[in-house]
């Protein structure tokens, strides 16, 4: 996959999460190289996929 930006000004005033994955990324501005990776050292029957965690923020 090949993805170009261009950047630009940007101004984030707000965010608000109301949810996250077991797996998530949240950024604002500039990255030059974002990787992903996963292994699974547990059998397939044993893995759980249920709803979203829950967010409290403090």
């Amino acid at each position: 996959m090949e993805l170009n930006v261009v950047n630009r000004d940007i101004n984030v005033e707000n965010v608000r999460i109301i949810g996250i994955a077991s797996s998530s990324l949240f950024l604002i501005g500039d990255a030059e190289t974002i990787q992903q990776a996963a292994t699974f050292d547990t059998p397939a029957e044993s893995l759980i996929i249920g709803p979203l965690t829950p967010f409290v923020p403090k």
